[in-house]
């Protein structure tokens, strides 16, 4: 999905601009609540003075409703601080999705954002999907805003998605689905058939696309994409002709919860909305309580025992092989660490033993993600950037999180998208 009249026009735009009721939904067991509720806690406890202002985090925050009423007011703080010049259509559509969530006034932001979607086109006819997932967000939170504006760029956006050949990203998926969900319930009241059945086409074929990404335990895609696709497959008008077991999905997400699986606080605040029932188009309907009483403490589930700090030993090898580039390698070396220890030690280790392992990062929402090793840099531009691997498996979390087991061969390897 993209980042992307008359008065009377203007109230029947009002009175078709109701929010969609969920469709398919499933709750949280009372018993584990304490779970959920612990996860969410430990996500607040990651917002401070000096961290990234998250713009998903407050978003979560709001929509579950916050119990650290301090860090969702530094949040707001920070946000409506921040400047927009570096920010992607993507991250200045959860921006304003955020403060629109915090009852606060986005500001330039919305008509910012409104420019940069009217002049939005994919950049070639094979775009890759996941380059649909910033205009998504963009088409998501301005039509909560203006949806009579977004039409016809949604409209584009819907074109676009019908003939791209790409293969089909869950996250992305999602996102088209809870934009153009929001699009289709906020057609106006005797406007042309066609944008219905277009909306309609794209939402079908999208969500037929989600729905063959579920697993035999109810995962969708990954367990990190899981949370969005929850969100879209609840509120989708257009449903899959096999039918979600949405209480399989949730019981293996909370089963993965035990496990310490989310302990990222990006993944944390994609997953909670639906662990609370709620989506992205709720947004609009969150009331602000400013002068509400902060919540109780919440019970923390007891951290695992500590394991033994017995060593193991992980190969780690680093490659470009991509031409164009001068500088082509492949390096390979053992390093022994304290088990536990996440892959990021790995890499710091490495580089302390041989400069051709040198490494840089760079502060997202998801955490740090390497930007640079041995001197070769992702650039946007040319579309490359260090994908890691298990074997040949690409990991589905960061250095900052991912805990190597003992001979596991990690790989570092320039990659172009």
């Amino acid at each position: 999905m993209t980042w992307f009249s008359l008065h009377l026009v203007s109230l029947l735009w009002a009175v078709a601009g109701t929010s969609p009721q969920i469709q398919h939904s499933c709750s949280v067991p009372s018993a584990q609540q304490p779970l959920v509720n612990s996860i969410q806690k430990f996500m607040e406890s990651s917002v401070t003075s000096l961290a990234f202002p998250n713009p998903s985090i407050l978003l979560a925050m709001n929509l579950a409703g916050a119990y650290d009423l301090e860090a969702q007011k530094l949040l707001t703080s920070n946000l409506i601080a921040s400047g927009t010049n570096d920010l992607t259509i993507g991250q200045l559509a959860l921006t304003i999705m955020a403060l629109t969530s915090s009852c606060r006034d986005p500001g330039d932001r919305v008509p910012l954002l409104q420019r940069q979607m009217e002049n939005w086109v994919p950049s070639s006819p094979n775009t890759e999907a996941s380059s649909f997932y910033g205009p998504g967000l963009a088409i998501l939170a301005l039509c909560q805003k203006n949806s009579e504006a977004m039409l016809p760029i949604a409209v584009r956006f819907a074109k676009s998605l019908l003939v791209n050949p790409s293969p089909f990203n869950v996250d992305t998926g999602a996102i088209a689905t809870l934009a153009l969900t929001c699009m289709y319930h906020k057609i106006p009241v005797g406007a042309d058939e066609g944008y219905s059945s277009l909306f309609s086409q794209v939402l079908k074929n999208t969500v037929a696309d989600i729905s063959m990404r579920v697993k035999d335990d109810g995962i969708i895609g990954d367990i990190y994409s899981t949370g969005l696709a929850m969100q879209a497959l609840s509120v989708t008008p257009e449903q899959p002709s096999q039918e979600w077991n949405c209480k399989k999905t949730m019981d293996t997400i909370l089963n993965e919860i035990k496990q310490g699986k989310f302990h990222n606080p990006m993944s944390i605040a994609q997953i909670l909305p639906s662990l609370k029932g709620k989506t992205y188009l709720d947004v609009p309907n969150v009331i602000c309580s400013p002068d509400q009483e902060l919540q109780p403490t919440l019970p923390s589930y007891p951290s695992p025992a500590p394991t033994s700090a017995s060593n193991i030993t992980v190969i780690y090898t680093v490659n470009n092989q991509l031409r164009g580039v001068e500088l082509l390698f492949n390096v390979t070396i053992d390093i022994s660490v304290k088990k536990g220890s996440v892959l990021l030690v790995i890499l710091e280790e490495a580089q302390r033993k041989s400069p051709m392992f040198k490494f840089d990062t760079t502060m997202t929402s998801w955490g740090l993600m390497v930007s640079s090793i041995n001197n070769i840099t992702e650039n946007v531009n040319h579309k490359t950037y260090w994908q890691f691997l298990s074997g040949e498996t690409p990991l589905n979390e960061g250095v900052a999180d991912y805990i190597p087991f003992n001979q596991e061969h990690i790989t570092a390897n320039f990659t172009q998208y």
